[in-house]
């Protein structure tokens, strides 16, 4: 999705929230946040990669230590074949696809899910009325639509898919056991968001989505914001289609 859906979440009216996320991937992204809102006094930037256990045993201390309570935490933090190709290398095709490569990426999208809501149930949930939203995908429910990545540089990548189902998973178990401690747990699920494709590519995934485009990066930030606010306080266990249609037909 890019840096704006941050930048938008740290918009004015986006009230005074904390978040941490694994943007070493991303170091362009970051630099722009700190840019934006390095002078607010409302924003701290921690860096954090979540498939380390020791730096997220810590993140919660260290930031109620500078004298916050994080009250929304926003599980992002991914590998997407994308970032594999930054890395320089080819994408693999599925036969093609390292054990290495599928274990790197379940320990970032799903294990480092896992250990960032562990550590709220230790240092947060219960103490007060906190929220966390799992970012899944228009993938984890659906089969994605394999012909629209012919002649292309990237294709779906499976084991990206199958963190992003398994997100869900752990929002639904998370949200009966956090319920009665004043905590609601729940999963977005972001369709196609533009992010420089081609006009070949945005052509063939318009064609599957009702709204017939893409989206737009601060229209996936504007329903992650109401997740995120007291408005969406009765909700609980739910996964939001944010698709443009995608996942209706």
């Amino acid at each position: 999705m890019g840096r704006r859906p941050w930048l938008h979440l740290r918009a004015p009216h986006a009230g005074r929230r904390r978040a941490s996320h694994r943007l070493r991937p991303a170091r362009r992204a970051a630099d722009a946040l700190k840019a934006a809102h390095g002078t607010n006094p409302d924003f701290r930037f921690y860096d954090l990669d979540v498939g380390d256990e020791d730096q997220v045993t810590g993140i919660f201390a260290c930031i109620l230590a500078d004298g916050w309570q994080p009250n929304v935490v926003l599980n992002n933090a991914a590998i997407t074949g994308e970032l594999l190709m930054g890395a320089g290398k080819p994408f693999p095709s599925f036969a093609d696809t390292s054990v290495s490569d599928w274990e790197r990426t379940l320990r970032t999208n799903l294990t480092g899910a896992f250990m960032i809501a562990r550590q709220m149930d230790r240092d947060i949930v219960g103490n007060w009325p906190c929220s966390l939203i799992n970012v899944a995908s228009m993938y984890a429910l659906n089969g994605p639509h394999h012909q629209i990545y012919e002649g292309m540089p990237f294709k779906s990548f499976s084991a990206y898919s199958t963190t992003k189902a398994g997100i869900h998973g752990l929002t639904l178990w998370l949200a009966g056991y956090w319920a009665k401690r004043g905590a609601t747990v729940n999963t977005i699920a972001p369709g196609a968001v533009f992010n420089g494709h081609s006009e070949e590519f945005q052509r063939r995934v318009g064609e599957l989505i009702m709204a017939g485009r893409m989206a737009a990066p601060d229209e996936i930030a504007d329903a992650m914001l109401f997740l995120c606010s007291a408005q969406a306080g009765y909700m609980t266990g739910q996964l939001v289609n944010v698709d443009g249609g995608f996942s209706g037909w």
